[in-house]
């Protein structure tokens, strides 16, 4: 079985691959807590920097851009392949 961190870094941009990646993987409740924070209607700002870690203050281009990416890949896999991340069973 796979373990996950709590918050990992984030990379400036998700994946953007037709396969689930190890990237995927460790980043699984990051992705649970964008979708989370969208359907309680947060402001994007917040959500970068509670759920990223990314001050848009700081870099506001860099945090927009990595919460975009993020939210859309948590889509992506929420539609697609949460089965293989909740059984932790990914394979090469």
């Amino acid at each position: 079985m796979i373990t996950v961190p709590h918050t990992p870094p984030v990379a400036d941009t998700a994946p953007d691959s037709e396969l689930v990646t190890d990237y995927d993987v460790h980043h699984y409740i990051t992705y649970l807590r964008l979708l989370d924070a969208e359907l309680d209607g947060a402001d994007w700002r917040e959500v970068s920097k509670i759920v990223l870690h990314l001050d848009p203050a700081n870099d506001q281009p860099r945090a927009r851009r990595a919460w975009e990416s993020h939210l859309a890949r948590a889509h992506w896999i929420s539609d697609n392949h949460r089965r293989i991340l909740w059984r932790g069973d990914l394979q090469d």
